[in-house]
């Protein structure tokens, strides 16, 4: 795969090094509610899901890929492309920067970008959606940013910190 660049990061196919840092993003519980994890992943089962890695999208239906800093080649993030229907040329798109520190300096907007880009002329997909917490304000800020438009509200949909919370169903479809 053609690895994928913006001027402060780039995308790149998952590698085995990749083992300690998937294992603390999967393993991070404030994270979870965004992932909908509900239970640790052991690095044997990460282990065994980066060689499986190599699957191409067409084959797996999904891909994720490493946000990397260009500046230090430091992964930051991981962005996916989920459920991917060829036939229907749709596809789920999530995001995740791991670390407070490097939220909110526009390396998940450009990591964004660069996937719909990729998702609209590489894979020649007719549309994207995405599935985001009503609470999860700055999300919904960068998804609506790249002008995805709500469509529905899933009421009382995920049950996290005792209580119920909706979930907002994002799409965009290629102009």
């Amino acid at each position: 795969m053609v690895t994928l660049q913006g001027n402060t990061i780039f995308l790149r196919a998952l590698e085995p090094e990749d083992l300690v840092f998937i294992y603390r993003i999967e393993n991070d519980e404030n994270i979870w509610e965004v992932s909908n994890t509900q239970t640790p992943y052991s690095k044997f089962l990460i282990t065994q899901y980066l060689e499986n890695a190599h699957q191409d999208i067409y084959e797996a239906k999904q891909l994720r890929l490493a946000i990397c800093k260009i500046e230090n080649l430091e992964a930051i993030g991981l962005i996916d492309l989920f459920d991917f229907d060829p036939k229907n040329k749709r596809a789920g798109v999530g995001i995740i920067i791991q670390n407070n520190v490097d939220r909110n300096n526009g390396f998940g907007k450009e990591a964004l970008g660069l996937m719909i880009n990729y998702a609209f002329h590489q894979l020649q997909l007719h549309q994207l959606y995405a599935n985001i917490s009503t609470e999860n304000l700055p999300s919904l800020s960068l998804f609506t940013t790249f002008e995805f438009e709500k469509i529905g509200v899933k009421k009382d949909w995920n049950f996290t910190n005792n209580s119920f919370h909706d979930e907002v169903l994002l799409q965009l479809i290629k102009k």
